[in-house]
């Protein structure tokens, strides 16, 4: 597993571009080819991941959700969702945070059990998320085992669209927040139950939608201004 990691962190460092020639050539399942096909055009796949806790080297994912997006239209009926067995122990805190007890898990499937689905659930398309890159990795410990080869899509990372939305243009000293709460907010999405995988995927995928009509529009979202303090000294 160390080694697996080990090639995780090196393939991070090479070009998008350079990664897919080698990951196109050390594909040790020619079945999954499909991944280096071209996506279907104005496709997405938002993803979420829930997992046993925050490191990617010692943690476990519990459950992956998936849902398309053609267009603005997000297909709630072309949807994957799993839950799976972990190695790991879960603490309290991710329990108290996803509400999957191990008993809860006992009889899912283990994740590589799931992962065929998934791959050819999400094809070549781009993925979006929230803090995708997590989600990603947590995946890619898995996937690299199975088929030899991380994830080879391209990335779209909501909070940085929203960044550019709404901070694009901030002046210095601006104080950011890019919490999945302020997104929601700022959008008017309904808040689900959140750090439910699909909840998630659902919420993100809303966020999605009107981010990149605000981007393809030019459009800003708007920031409250900081009222002058009236200072009688005039100091």
């Amino acid at each position: 597993m160390s080694a697996i990691i080990s090639s995780l962190a090196c393939s991070r460092m090479l070009p998008r571009a350079l990664k897919r020639l080698l990951h196109r050539a050390t594909l040790s399942d020619q079945s999954y080819r499909f991944m280096f096909g071209r996506a279907p055009d104005d496709e997405f796949v938002v993803i979420d991941c829930e997992t046993t806790g925050l490191n990617v080297r010692s943690d476990d994912v519990v459950a992956i959700a998936a849902i398309k997006i053609r267009g603005n239209r997000i297909l709630t009926s072309e949807r994957f969702e799993a839950v799976v067995h972990p190695d790991s122990e879960m603490g309290t805190e991710a329990i108290k945070i996803h509400r999957l007890r191990r008993s809860d898990l006992a009889a899912a499937p283990v994740v590589w059990k799931v992962l065929p689905s998934f791959l050819r659930f999400i094809g070549p398309r781009p993925l979006v998320g929230y803090y995708v890159d997590f989600d990603v990795a947590m995946l890619d410990k898995y996937i690299l085992p199975l088929v030899g080869i991380e994830l080879p899509n391209e990335r779209i990372e909501v909070s940085r669209l929203y960044y550019e939305c709404k901070y694009g243009d901030a002046p210095p000293n601006t104080s950011i927040d890019l919490s999945f709460v302020a997104i929601l907010r700022d959008l008017c999405i309904p808040p689900l139950g959140q750090h439910d995988a699909f909840n998630d995927a659902l919420m993100t995928a809303m966020m999605f939608v009107q981010l990149r009509d605000l981007t393809e529009r030019s459009v800003r979202i708007a920031r409250q201004r900081a009222s002058p303090v009236f200072n009688p000294t005039g100091a």
